[in-house]
């Protein structure tokens, strides 16, 4: 029986083409329209990594900052609070100006949740103003 190696390579690609950085999220979704798919992705490959060093490396290096002050902002909250969650160096630059933002933001835009995401937020999100569920980068893939 013969196995189908288009659908096998299709799904090779798949994983290999993940981000394996945040600063290859912002690149990816610069080029593509938007980063939320790769930041997704980013987030499945950052899960299923077991060495902390490599968790650690995919957090280092600074994505390039955009015109968005959210996307700058919520980039760094998201590489810090992974790092508060798995025992990893904070990198240095998700303490930068620009990554924190002047006025509160609520993603889920319900006014019904504004309370309950100032309480639950991570204190990586809530530092930067940036008001979210208890676990923002939460992903069915994720393990402790």
């Amino acid at each position: 029986m013969r196995k189908n190696t288009k659908a096998s390579s299709a799904r090779s690609e798949a994983v290999i083409l993940r981000p394996r950085s945040l600063k290859e999220v912002v690149l990816r979704g610069n080029a593509q329209g938007g980063i939320d798919y790769f930041l997704r992705e980013f987030m499945d490959e950052f899960y299923a990594e077991s060495s902390a060093p490599q968790r650690a490396q995919m957090l280092a290096e600074e994505p390039p900052l955009s015109d968005n002050p959210r996307q700058n902002a919520y980039l760094a909250a998201v590489a810090e609070h992974l790092a508060f969650c798995y025992r990893l160096s904070v990198p240095a630059w998700v303490v930068g100006a620009d990554r924190f933002l002047a006025r509160p933001f609520f993603p889920a835009g319900l006014e019904s949740l504004k309370a309950t995401l100032l309480v639950e937020s991570p204190v990586a999100f809530r530092r930067r103003m940036i008001f979210v569920g208890a676990d923002p980068p939460y992903r069915p893939r994720k393990v402790a």
